[in-house]
């Protein structure tokens, strides 16, 4: 299947866009230690976004991989996660600060090292969001493509540091236009002192029709539920939908 659109993520750096629904969106890490910073929100309607906490809830998990569902906060599946080579995304550990970016890995300036200075996820969210008429109000808790983290019985937080190798791959379906923000900077929790970030791939691909035994809509009650509420959105927007999946 050719891709409709491609780009790649440099270390360090940020994209943002948004991407219609039916359209699946494939990332590849192009190397190992990979980390993606994502924020997600309706396309038509910027006020509702991913919501971390009910998506986890519902699904009765603390991370995220195939069949999992990305909820937004009106109770909708913004994307979903059809393919992945891991088996475990970040959804809790949050992003890095420009404290903690200069605290962990010495301070750099963009007027001393220009291109070569380390961003934080804090930065270059700000950043995107301004330009797609937020600000940093908006951000919630992002979803960490490419990284494991866990919970002790303690609930303390564990990050798994060769989770990721070069070429791993996860691929989420637009279920309704969403804006993304990227940021491709180290997890939050990584304690390398080497800022760890590689080249992300990033691909659009047409996505098939959505049918009444799709993995990720029966993967759990509460997945078909949200997924009926967004049918339901889109056939009030005179949007063209099956038939079958609103009975």
């Amino acid at each position: 299947m050719n891709s409709i659109f491609n780009k790649t993520i440099p270390a360090g750096g940020k994209w943002s866009g948004t991407i219609g629904k039916g359209k699946l969106v494939r990332f590849t890490a192009l190397g190992d230690r990979a980390n993606l910073s994502t924020l997600m929100y309706t396309g038509q309607n910027l006020t509702e976004r991913y919501n971390m906490p009910d998506t986890l809830k519902a699904q009765h998990t603390s991370h995220l991989t195939k069949g999992h569902v990305l909820m937004s906060d009106n109770g909708r599946v913004l994307t979903s996660i059809v393919e992945d080579s891991l088996g475990w995304h970040d959804s809790i550990s949050g992003y890095t600060t420009r404290k903690q970016t200069d605290e962990k890995y010495g301070i750099t300036t963009y007027q001393k090292f220009r291109n070569d200075w380390l961003r934080s996820g804090e930065e270059n969210f700000s950043v995107e969001l301004v330009r797609n008429g937020l600000g940093v109000r908006d951000i919630v808790p992002v979803l960490n493509l490419f990284s494991k983290v866990y919970c002790d019985e303690n609930g303390n937080m564990h990050f798994v540091e060769d989770h990721c190798k070069e070429g791993a791959t996860v691929t989420l379906r637009t279920e309704m236009d969403t804006l993304f923000v990227f940021s491709n900077t180290p997890n939050p929790l990584d304690q390398r002192h080497q800022y760890s970030s590689v080249p992300i791939k990033i691909e659009v691909l047409e996505a098939n029709p959505v049918e009444e035994d799709d993995f990720c809509v029966n993967f759990r009650p509460e997945n078909r539920r949200a997924f009926e509420n967004t049918w339901e959105y889109h056939a009030l927007l005179g949007d063209s939908i099956k038939t079958v999946m609103l009975k």
